[in-house]
């Protein structure tokens, strides 16, 4: 059972995981989401217990998938459950996917998906227009075609990077790199210092408080000596 349970929680291969857009913002940003499809979870049971050493059942009308694998160890069937949602396409159908991928992730095929970074892709100005106030896209842009790359150590994603049709590397991620800028120390920002009436920044300051402003935007700018915050209170 140990080693069925290595090989389950293995990652799945990056030409198992599907992309699509999720949403694109005014900036021509695309959200890209990750995830796995009924047939990756399939393939992976037959891989690991063979296609007679699981199974599945579904309840409440689909909305529940039961997946149950065979344990030679304790002679009896181990069960996973979970709950689905329906799909805006083919809603029983899209539905009894779902609960079946959702009770696989508890199983732990696919559970590095949650793990993935929030994948952001500038779009080309001729990829995508603004309408109404929304942005979309202006064709669709073939994510599978891309050439996606992976990397895991642990079972933990370390690099991911997607190449288009054009070969242009569209995304980039290395988790070395976010690392690097983590531990980089946060650079203090330096006050400039207002203690006196004759300094220009004391007029500018009065007029910003008069007109509406408030004085943290203005403490957050400046270190004010005692007497001229005491006064820009009053104002």
């Amino acid at each position: 059972m140990k080693n069925e349970e290595i090989k389950i929680n293995t990652p799945l291969a990056i030409d198992e995981i599907d992309f699509r857009v999720q949403s694109i913002n005014k900036g021509g940003y695309a959200t890209v989401l990750a995830y796995k499809d009924a047939r990756a979870d399939m393939q992976r049971l037959d891989d690991v217990y063979g296609v007679t050493g699981w199974q599945r059942l579904h309840t409440r009308d689909n909305h529940n998938c039961i997946v149950s694998i065979w344990c030679d160890d304790k002679k009896q069937w181990i069960q996973k459950e979970d709950t689905g949602t329906e799909s805006s396409a083919e809603a029983q159908k899209g539905l009894a996917s779902d609960s079946f991928k959702r009770a696989c992730f508890n199983l732990g095929i696919g559970r590095e998906l949650y793990d993935y970074p929030v994948i952001q892709i500038k779009l080309n100005s001729n990829e995508f227009k603004v309408e109404g106030g929304r942005a979309k896209q202006t064709w669709d842009l073939k994510l599978k075609e891309w050439i996606w790359l992976s990397e895991f150590v642990d079972n933990k994603l370390t690099s991911l990077i997607a190449t288009d049709n054009n070969q242009n590397v569209r995304y980039s991620f290395s988790l070395n790199k976010v690392k690097a800028a983590r531990s980089q120390p946060t650079k203090e920002v330096t006050k400039l210092t207002l203690a006196s009436k004759t300094d220009p920044a004391y007029h500018k300051a009065i007029d910003y408080i008069k007109s509406g402003g408030k004085l943290s935007a203005i403490k957050s700018k400046y270190k004010l000596s005692k007497d001229i915050e005491a006064e820009l209170k009053t104002l």
